[in-house]
C-alpha cells in the first residue's frame, strides 16, 4: 500500500511539473508577442488607427513628430496606412519626409509599398 502511495505521489508530482514548464514556455511566447507589439509608440499607434485627435492632442502636448518608433517615423506610418489628414498634420508640425531611417526607406517608399495613392499624390507634389 505505502509503494502504490509513493508512486502515485511522485507520478502527480510530476505532472505538475510537466504543466509547469509547458506554462512557463506559453508565456515566454506571450511574452514576445506582447514585446513585438509594443516596440510601437502609442502615438504611431493612433497614426496606424486613423485617430486623428489623439495624434493632435499628443503634436499639441508636445509629441515629436519625427521621432523613431519601431523604426519608422510618424510619416512613414502615415503614408503606408494613407491617413491623409495626419500626413498633412505632420507635414505642417515639421515632419522630415525625406529622411532614409534603419530599413533604408523614406514616406514616399512605404507609399509605395503600400499603394496608397492619396499619400503618393501629396508627397510627389511636396518634392
Amino acid at each position: 500500500m505505502k509503494k502504490t502511495i509513493i508512486i502515485s505521489a511522485l507520478a502527480l508530482g510530476f505532472a505538475f511539473s510537466s504543466s509547469n514548464a509547458a506554462t512557463s514556455v506559453e508565456t515566454n511566447q506571450f511574452s514576445a508577442i506582447i514585446k513585438s507589439k509594443s516596440d510601437v509608440s502609442p502615438f504611431c499607434l493612433s497614426i496606424v488607427k486613423g485617430d486623428f485627435e489623439t495624434v493632435k492632442t499628443l503634436i499639441e502636448l508636445g509629441a515629436d513628430v519625427n521621432t523613431k518608433s519601431n523604426g519608422m517615423t510618424p510619416a512613414m506610418y502615415a503614408a503606408k496606412y494613407n491617413r491623409m489628414d495626419i500626413l498633412e498634420l505632420l507635414v505642417k508640425h515639421g515632419a522630415e519626409l525625406k529622411k532614409k531611417f534603419e530599413r533604408g526607406l523614406t514616406a514616399m517608399d512605404y507609399a509605395k509599398q503600400s499603394h496608397a495613392k492619396d499619400a503618393m499624390a501629396y508627397l510627389k507634389n511636396l518634392s
